[in-house]
């Protein structure tokens, strides 16, 4: 499991870690463009092994390779190699390995073996890294097992450790309690089968925070349009700080975005012997946005709040909090397919399915068949959960990710999509 922590470097302590999070996203890009490199002129996949011996001779020539600990710098080699696992893995959602940019997240992971934890008080503590000696971070809860790993990142918040914690805990035996059925939506965060009343998400931004979030977002478009006529694209340090500002209102809202994802997710888990939610794919229901001011999409301003709305729900992020949240409480998530769930009568004698049922699209579900009424997000979910008791426990976690392809026999489309990508050339080579 996950623990993550706010740090609290000293000034000197904080460039240090600023200097070697950009170290290891160039190291990234460095060792991306080898691996492209040489399949594209050899044929030869690399892996962390043999780049790990150029990264030791480089390390004796590179004076930023030297000053960051050997050890980040192979976890930086790990994680590339998770990334081609993932990408050729058919049941895993993950793209091809991309370039990093300068904009990219600063982070910097460390193997438990190199970290070192000390508690000082029942609030604090302090975690000893590589050449940079004890660093204090908030010890807001306890961290309940042995560390494994240790990762060092900073958002608009500020700077965060994250320990990876063998916990020990088993999944606990199926529990006896009735299911439910979950439609997650934009009106309603979340409207549960066996609740009358939707649960909605609070709202993630104040009123004063939007007004604030807007007027940062004119400042800097007006400062980059500046530095692009005036300062050959060069970033000012006014428009650093701009950025800095919109990271942080924006990372609040994220926090305040997961706190409500993990409370509910939490309570559908350890209150329901099964819970029942659609097989939704975000991407391809937020797709038709897609677009820039010379080639713009379909629809780009008449879809754009409804997109807004549904990636603020994080249909998805719900979807896989559930996954391992029911094997831990002794639950199980059941995904139905969501194809006709707002259009299904959700009266059980009738379960007619008819768009008219729900003109516009609206907040009412009438059916025009037998005349029953119920809230639309609530008919909807009364449906899942229909589903979800008819598989019987067919439908397991599992389901989530499908393979790519279907047949075995036939080439697989990621390692074509791999193979373009090395010999093409393309991307991002910021370093």
């Amino acid at each position: 499991m996950g623990r993550q922590y706010r740090l609290y470097p000293t000034p000197g302590q904080e460039e240090v870690l600023a200097a070697w999070g950009h170290s290891t996203r160039a190291l990234w890009n460095l060792a991306l463009e080898q691996r492209r490199y040489v399949y594209k002129q050899r044929g030869v996949t690399l892996r962390a092994f043999e780049q790990g011996q150029y990264l030791t001779a480089a390390r004796a020539e590179i004076g930023w390779l030297a000053e960051l600990p050997a050890t980040a710098g192979q976890q930086v080699l790990r994680h590339l190699d998770l990334a081609y696992d993932n990408f050729f893995n058919p049941s895993h959602p993950a793209g091809y390995p991309q370039f990093k940019k300068r904009g990219h997240r600063l982070k910097v992971s460390f193997p438990g073996q190199k970290v070192t934890m000390r508690k000082l008080s029942r609030h604090w503590a302090e975690v000893r890294l590589p050449k940079v000696g004890w660093v204090r971070f908030r010890l807001s809860r306890s961290l309940g097992g042995t560390l494994r790993n240790a990762t060092i990142s900073k958002n608009g918040t500020g700077w965060h450790v994250s320990f990876g914690v063998a916990t020990g805990i088993k999944p606990v035996p199926r529990m006896d309690k009735p299911g439910c059925g979950v439609d997650f939506g934009v009106a309603a965060s979340a409207f549960v089968s066996t609740e009358d009343r939707p649960r909605r998400m609070p709202e993630t931004l104040t009123k004063p925070e939007k007004a604030r979030l807007k007027h940062l977002e004119q400042k800097k478009a007006r400062q980059i349009a500046y530095a692009k006529k005036y300062q050959g694209g060069h970033y000012s340090n006014r428009l650093r700080h701009t950025i800095e500002q919109i990271a942080k209102t924006k990372a609040h809202q994220a926090n305040r975005r997961s706190d409500f994802t993990h409370k509910l997710t939490t309570d559908l888990a350890k209150n329901h012997g099964y819970v029942g939610i659609e097989d939704l794919r975000v991407m391809n229901m937020t797709r038709s946005s897609k677009g820039t001011a010379e080639r713009p999409g379909k629809k780009v301003k008449a879809k754009a709040t409804l997109n807004r709305g549904i990636l603020d729900n994080c249909p998805g992020e719900r979807h896989r909090q559930l996954e391992y949240k029911t094997r831990i409480y002794g639950s199980e998530l059941r995904v139905v397919p969501a194809f006709h769930t707002s259009n299904t009568c959700g009266n059980p004698s009738c379960r007619m399915v008819d768009p008219e049922s729900r003109p516009g699209c609206g907040r009412l579900f009438v059916c025009v068949h037998c005349g029953f009424e119920d809230d639309a997000d609530h008919n909807a979910a009364v449906e899942i959960h229909a589903r979800a008791r008819r598989t019987g426990g067919s439908v397991t976690n599992s389901t989530r990710r499908r393979p790519l392809v279907s047949s075995p026999g036939k080439p697989r489309r990621r390692m074509r999509e791999a193979q373009s990508v090395a010999r093409s050339g393309n991307g991002n080579r910021s370093r």
